[in-house]
């Protein structure tokens, strides 16, 4: 059942490319029902504008998104102030631990207010 489907298909397209190649051959134009051909109005380059602009604005987001993943996220380079980890607590709430350069704190973080908790001291682990 799908051969025949696929079989369609192809048909359908051989159709349509030959139909359009047929009408290439001709320099006339079909028009329906009792239409007279009529001039394209000028648009005073609009289209061309448009496009150009269009380009434009591609290129420049595509930049922007290159430019951002030149470096890893969370990875702050030549910063001294850094969120090394996050914790949600619900209801909005958060401890996070920030790096001021090589210090670390804890903070607790609510909608309305951000406090110290305490600063954190780096232990040493022996092997």
């Amino acid at each position: 059942m799908k051969r025949t489907a696929a079989r369609r298909l192809a048909l359908a397209g051989a159709v349509a490319l030959a139909s359009a190649a047929w009408a290439a051959e001709d320099d006339r134009i079909l028009y329906p029902g009792k239409a007279t051909p009529t001039t394209a109005p000028a648009t005073g380059g609009v289209g061309t504008f448009t496009l150009v602009v269009g380009a434009a604005l591609a290129a420049a987001g595509g930049w922007l998104l290159w430019r951002g993943r030149r470096q890893a996220p969370g990875v702050a380079v030549g910063r001294a102030l850094a969120i090394a980890e996050t914790r949600s607590l619900g209801n909005r709430q958060y401890l996070v631990v920030a790096t001021y350069e090589d210090k670390k704190f804890l903070l607790g973080v609510c909608p309305d207010r951000i406090e110290m908790l305490a600063p954190l001291h780096e232990e040493k682990r022996g092997p």
